[in-house]
């Protein structure tokens, strides 16, 4: 039975709603985000065992057989990104265990959190353009809501600008659902593809491709990311690793699968559109990164970065570069919520937040500094770190296709990311510190584990990146040969 595959949504779903009416109970709480979040995750990893035997599943709700009915389709692609999402979310929960003020936890933070959790996950299995309208919008109502908690001026001013640049982005969305449908007749993503194929993408559909990639675009923050730095440099420390790790995945994968399933007929107008664009995110996040003085604004500016580099990938649409941007795409949901972990500590610690404020941390805090240090080394695509496989297979794509400029940009990004951190790293542990016997607090071990686990979660897939070869292939085989989705889901070849 695929009944399971509704479990990674309906668990998050159920245990917020459960949240809500318990939210004066705090300890309560906790225990039960961490209990429903390990299900969640340990339910991944059995889905993911059976798309290896069985092939990609397909689960159709109320019996309405496709294209018809609303269904979830679970590939490798999905579910690898389903797992890790859920792991990385249980550890930022422990985090939010000891740094999260009891007011937070009593405004509803944990109900919201397992809603956003809800819409990740439903977005990564819906097999329906609409059903995945749908879920963005669980998973935004409840960024709205998290981006706002704590009510200070400087988030509701931030929160102003992410809501109507999303609610722009899902006026568009909805647009594009609308032109699609009335063309082609369906909006189940399987028979959209047959649909596409069959007919041919004509300039009204590419028009209409154009549009969804606008939409996706701003929803990952590819060029159009002018609201990113502010809205995620605001929200409190576990919220910001949350949306630094999680949001503009979404996003990401949106695009992936859009653009490897349904419009992959005119590559010469929507990828090259998607390489120019990721290019120009390159060179902008990259301008930002070094210029400002602000960690988190840097943290965040590194996230513009790495959601450029990830969609070279996409634009290439090459076995190997896919493979390169799925290897790195897992990566970054790791080692983006580390870094916003740990650029929110060391504010914690200091009260600080510009580099030339901060001195000799590493003096008063080594684990911190050592983290720090590798958290940099991965993002930058240092051996053996993970981050390192991702970068290599990318490349490799860029030069079997020639795309020596894709390959120089995004090169040239990761040294950027590399100096960006490096000063970071230099400034605030290094040095004199600026830390008193007084003013030093200490480290709690609730605030310091859940960046050790991260740490060790990169270190660990950079070594044994052989652990997940088998579904990171598994998953480029469905997105370079769209007939197994299609099989999958029609039981047809065409």
């Amino acid at each position: 039975m695929n009944n399971i595959l509704v479990l990674p949504m309906l668990i998050p779903l159920l245990t917020g709603i459960i949240l809500v009416f318990i939210r004066s109970n705090v300890k309560l709480q906790q225990l039960l985000s961490i209990v429903s979040i390990i299900l969640t995750a340990t339910v991944s990893v059995y889905i993911l065992e059976r798309i290896q035997r069985e092939g990609v599943l397909r689960l159709d709700f109320g019996g309405w057989k496709p294209p018809y009915g609303i269904l979830f389709v679970a590939d490798s692609f999905s579910m690898l990104l389903v797992l890790t999402s859920s792991i990385v979310t249980g550890i930022i929960l422990l985090y939010a265990f000891s740094t999260m003020g009891k007011a937070y936890k009593q405004m509803f933070f944990y109900p919201f959190v397992f809603f956003l959790i809800t819409g990740v996950n439903s977005s990564f299995l819906t097999g329906d353009l609409f059903n995945l309208f749908v879920s963005f919008e669980v998973m935004l109502l409840s960024s709205y809501a998290l981006i706002a908690l704590g009510g200070r001026k400087v988030q509701l001013m931030e929160s102003i600008k992410y809501v109507a640049v999303n609610v722009l982005s899902s006026w568009f969305f909805l647009l594009g659902i609308a032109y699609l449908y009335g063309t082609v007749g369906t909006l189940n993503m399987a028979h959209l593809s047959v649909r596409i194929a069959e007919v041919g993408q004509s300039p009204l559909l590419t028009i209409i491709s154009l549009i969804f990639l606008l939409v996706f675009a701003l929803k990952a923050g590819l060029l159009l990311y002018f609201w990113l730095p502010g809205s995620y440099s605001v929200p409190p420390t576990a919220v910001a690793a949350l949306f630094g790790a999680l949001l503009t995945k979404v996003g990401i994968y949106a695009m992936f699968r859009v653009f490897t399933l349904i419009f992959y007929h005119e590559p010469s107008i929507t990828h090259t559109l998607i390489a120019v664009m990721a290019v120009i995110t390159m060179i902008g996040g990259s301008i930002g990164a070094i210029a400002y003085n602000d960690i988190r604004q840097i943290a965040t500016y590194n996230v513009v970065i790495s959601v450029g580099f990830i969609l070279i990938g996409l634009a290439l649409s090459t076995n190997v570069a896919l493979q390169g941007s799925i290897y790195y795409l897992v990566h970054d949901i790791i080692v983006k919520a580390l870094l916003f972990l740990l650029v929110g500590t060391m504010i914690y610690l200091t009260g600080k937040s510009k580099i030339q404020e901060m001195s000799g941390l590493i003096r008063n805090y080594p684990v911190l500094g050592w983290l720090f240090f590798i958290a940099m080394l991965s993002l930058a695509g240092i051996p053996p770190l993970s981050g390192f496989i991702g970068k290599v297979f990318i490349g490799q794509g860029a030069i079997e296709s020639e795309s020596y400029l894709l390959l120089g940009v995004g090169f040239l990004s990761s040294i950027f990311v590399l100096y960006s951190l490096l000063r970071i790293f230099l400034n605030c542990f290094w040095g004199e510190t600026i830390i008193s016997e007084d003013d030093d607090k200490p480290l709690k071990m609730g605030v310091l584990i859940p960046s050790v686990l991260l740490g060790l979660l990169t270190i660990g897939l950079g070594l044994g990146a052989d652990a997940i070869s088998a579904y990171v292939s598994d998953a480029t085989r469905t997105l370079t040969d769209p007939s197994i989705y299609i099989r999958a889901v029609l039981n047809t070849i065409e």
